[in-house]
């Protein structure tokens, strides 16, 4: 049987972690111990059995829903989007070159396409690079990294693909490109992943399989995954 390698592309959740400006913030608390399970009268220590986590459907490395993105879109929850939009091909475009708040635009796309030697086909799921998470996560730049152009959603969405995914908190640039770049995969059908990790292990490495299955939400608006690239060796 031919061996596999996966690399983890996922964030930990934890308590206090770093969230998008309007989400709610993450906290996590030990819900039930060992020592309470056991009946122990006084114990002198506390090992979890049961956490309790507080946290958005946008947390950490997730994926969207359609109903996320535009009121156009109510109804079309994470729950109905078929499974098939997050087992896909994937490729993975390096945009390292790129500063705080800097765009990503079509032209740029392409000629990332060029230099690695690869074309975007239909149904992949197109992560873009930008070493955003290990320069700057947990740090004052966090919120403003590099995000795509309208335009640049525009022409992936023409390319039938499943989704994008970014390493920052948001595809577009906020308050710049990122309520149309939501308005357009809503409106093309295509979704987004955000806050991954690890995507510069990926760059120049071609084609692999892309994984990241969202938690079965009734009505949600986004869930977390965990998104893995499998490369078979």
């Amino acid at each position: 049987m031919a061996s596999k390698e996966i690399i983890d592309l996922s964030q930990e959740i934890y308590d206090g972690m770093p969230v998008y400006k309007s989400l709610s913030p993450v906290s996590m608390r030990v819900y039930a111990t060992h020592e309470e399970w056991d009946g122990d009268e006084n114990p002198t220590t506390q090992t979890p059995s049961v956490h309790q986590i507080t946290m958005s459907e946008h947390t950490g490395t997730h994926v969207d829903a359609l109903n996320h993105m535009d009121r156009k879109n109510a109804g079309e929850s994470i729950d109905t989007m078929p499974l098939s939009m997050f087992i896909t091909e994937g490729i993975c475009l390096d945009f390292s070159h790129k500063g705080l708040q800097e765009l990503i635009t079509t032209e740029d796309i392409k000629e990332a396409c060029l230099k690695a030697d690869i074309s975007i086909k239909k149904g992949d799921t197109v992560l873009l690079c930008t070493d955003h998470y290990r320069k700057h996560f947990d740090t004052a730049n966090w919120p403003k990294g590099p995000g795509i152009t309208a335009e640049a959603a525009q022409y992936l969405g023409s390319l039938k693909i499943a989704a994008f995914g970014v390493e920052t908190m948001s595809p577009g640039v906020p308050k710049v490109s990122n309520t149309e770049v939501h308005k357009i995969c809503g409106e093309l059908g295509f979704t987004h992943y955000e806050n991954m990790i690890n995507l510069h292990k990926l760059v120049g490495r071609g084609r692999f399989q892309f994984i990241a299955l969202p938690l079965k939400i009734r009505g949600g608006t986004g869930s977390p995954v965990r998104a893995v690239a499998v490369f078979e060796n």
